[in-house]
């Protein structure tokens, strides 16, 4: 690595990444843009072949491209560049709750432009429906994605789940069939049992496993895949389904006017 001093002066840098009629690295392209976004002169050698670059792996002893030179020095690869420019770099394995607070976001601004243009205003009873509704419907389409994926992971925490199997499978295709429909606001007879019994399954055992427990896991809410702890959001997901199933219970029960406005 160069040191602090010729960091600063040497503004000339030498990348080799790949560039073939069927693959371009998008690592190398996304090494060219900061590179260049740095204020650095760029000089692009493309590995044009399968042949070149494990010519080139082999002569620097190195496994991947692209390959960044600043000065004399060989940086590395894409993350090794960020790092050098300190910038942060991704870790896969690290836990977040982007995923959720992206979707509850996107969600609720979903459900306020809907209410927006069907009720003349986002700021509506209607439009928190429709925010939970489009958030169960939204989390049920990530589960689905890889539902082999997504069962296996609730199978670590789920009380109903580990007695009986099945249910890891029909839970998310449960939740995605009684979102819709209370996105559409019929058969509540139907959408309201389904939303309450797999909410106050998930929000038990959430409960139990995270706050009696004190287990450490991944949280199923956004698919199988998904790196969001267990905690206060999935539990959250659970909550809103079985505040939702109530609200939508009440007007059967002559407590409320059905979809207010």
């Amino acid at each position: 690595m160069l040191d602090q001093t010729s960091r600063t002066t040497s503004r000339r840098a030498i990348l080799y990444r790949m560039v073939m009629d069927a693959h371009t690295c998008p690592y190398g392209l996304k090494a060219k843009d900061l590179l260049e976004r740095s204020g650095y002169k760029v000089e692009d050698r493309h590995l044009a072949s399968r042949e070149e670059t494990d010519a080139l792996k082999a002569r620097l002893g190195v496994s991947t491209t692209p390959q960044i030179f600043i000065g004399d020095a060989r940086i590395g690869g894409y993350d090794d560049l960020r790092q050098y420019l300190g910038k942060s770099v991704a870790d896969p394995k690290a836990t977040t709750y982007r995923p959720v607070i992206v979707l509850f976001t996107l969600m609720a601004l979903t459900a306020m432009a809907t209410s927006q243009a069907a009720l003349g205003s986002p700021l509506t009873v209607r439009a928190a429906e429709w925010f939970i509704a489009f958030s169960m419907v939204a989390l049920a389409m990530l589960k689905l994605q890889n539902v082999e994926s997504f069962s296996t992971m609730f199978l670590n925490y789920d009380l109903l789940a580990k007695r009986w199997v099945p249910y890891s499978y029909v839970y998310p295709y449960a939740e995605a069939f009684a979102g819709v429909l209370m996105v559409a606001g019929i058969f509540n007879w139907l959408s309201v049992p389904i939303a309450l019994f797999i909410g106050t399954i998930g929000a038990v055992s959430v409960f139990k496993a995270v706050y009696i427990d004190k287990r450490e896991l991944k949280c199923a809410c956004v698919g199988g895949s998904s790196n969001v702890p267990l905690g206060f959001i999935s539990l959250t997901e659970n909550l809103m389904m079985i505040a939702m199933a109530i609200w939508m219970a009440l007007p059967a029960l002559g407590l409320t006017a059905a979809h207010a406005m």
